[in-house]
C-alpha cells in the first residue's frame, strides 16, 4: 500500500498552489476565508469546488498507481510528483488518464460487440402515461423519494449544489426527476445514472440525443422534429444527466412543454439511457 509519507508527498504537489487559511483564526473567520476564496477563484464558487473535486480524483489516482501500477517504479513515482506539481503537468496528466481509459473502453466495447449475443439496448425503463399527463399539465410533484436519494450523495453535497434548497418546481417519476425554471431549461436526472457515476454519461448523452434526433440514410424511420430554438446540453452545471434549454423563454407557450413531456420524456428518453447505460453499446465516432 501506499504509505503515509507518500499521500502527504502527492498532496503538496497536488496542492502546492491552493491558498490556505491562516493559522490561528476562529471558526467564523476560517469559514469566511474559505468563501471569499472561493469566490474570488476563477469561474466562482463551482469553478473552485470542481477543481478541487478533480484534484482529489487525481489524488486517489496517482496513490492506487503507487500501489499496484507502473508508480512503484520510484523513479516514476518522482516524476509524476514534479508533474503534478504545475497546471501544465496536472492537465497531461489527466489527459493520459482519460485517454488511458478510453482505450481499455474501447477494447472492451469492442470485445463485447463481438459476442453474438451482443444487440441493440432495450429502453432503461417506461414513463406512465399519468406522469406524462402531470408534467405536460404543469403539476409538479415537489421533492420525493428520487430527489432525497440524489440530494443526499456525498458528491451532491460536496458540490453545495442545494445550499439553498429544493429546486421550486421539480417533477418525480419512478426512473428519477426532472428540476424546471419555467420555459428556460429542465434538468434531467435519471437515478440509474447518477448511481453507476455521472461524470461518464455527460458525453455519451450527447451521442444518444444525435442518434435519437439524426435521419438515418436509407431508413424509413423519421427522428422526430425538435421544436426550434430547443437544445441538449451537458447536464455539468447542476449535476443532472442532461440539461433541455427552452427556445421559446416564454413559460406560457404549452407546445414545448407538452413536446417535451410527450415526446422526449416518454419516448426518447428511455431508448438514449437504455444505450448511455449498456457498456457494450459504442456510438458512432465521427460526430
Amino acid at each position: 500500500m501506499a504509505s503515509d509519507l507518500d499521500t502527504v508527498r502527492v498532496m503538496r504537489a497536488l496542492f502546492n498552489d491552493i491558498p490556505r487559511a491562516p493559522q490561528g483564526l476562529s471558526h467564523e473567520d476560517t469559514m469566511a476565508w474559505i468563501s471569499k476564496s472561493m469566490q474570488d477563484f476563477p469561474g466562482g464558487d463551482l469553478a473552485y469546488t470542481i477543481e478541487h473535486v478533480t484534484r482529489n480524483s487525481m489524488l486517489d489516482i496517482v496513490l492506487r498507481l503507487r500501489e499496484d501500477g507502473h508508480l512503484q517504479d520510484d523513479a516514476q513515482f518522482e516524476s509524476t510528483l514534479i508533474q503534478l506539481a504545475n497546471d501544465e503537468g496536472r492537465k497531461q496528466f489527466m489527459d493520459w488518464c482519460i485517454n488511458a481509459q478510453k482505450s481499455v473502453d474501447a477494447t472492451s466495447r469492442l470485445l463485447n460487440r463481438a459476442k453474438p449475443s451482443w444487440s441493440e439496448p432495450t429502453p432503461l425503463f417506461s414513463v406512465a402515461p399519468e406522469q406524462v399527463r402531470r408534467f405536460v399539465a404543469g403539476e409538479a410533484t415537489g421533492p420525493g423519494a428520487m430527489f432525497t436519494e440524489f440530494a443526499g450523495r456525498p458528491d451532491v453535497q460536496q458540490l453545495e449544489l442545494f445550499t439553498d434548497g429544493a429546486p421550486e418546481r421539480i417533477f418525480e417519476f419512478d426512473w428519477g426527476f426532472v428540476s424546471e425554471v419555467p420555459g428556460t431549461v429542465w434538468n434531467v436526472y435519471v437515478a440509474e445514472v447518477w448511481r453507476g457515476g455521472t461524470v461518464g454519461s455527460f458525453d455519451r448523452f450527447i451521442g444518444a440525443w444525435r442518434l435519437e434526433t439524426a435521419a438515418v440514410p436509407g431508413s424509413q424511420v423519421r427522428p422526430p422534429h425538435v421544436p426550434a430554438g430547443l437544445s441538449l446540453e451537458l447536464g455539468i452545471g447542476a449535476f443532472a444527466s442532461l440539461a433541455l434549454h427552452g427556445g421559446s423563454g416564454d413559460p406560457a407557450k404549452d407546445s414545448e412543454r407538452k413536446w417535451v413531456g410527450e415526446v422526449f420524456l416518454a419516448h426518447m428518453l428511455p431508448a438514449m439511457a437504455g444505450r448511455v447505460l449498456d457498456p457494450n453499446y459504442d456510438f458512432p465516432s465521427n460526430w
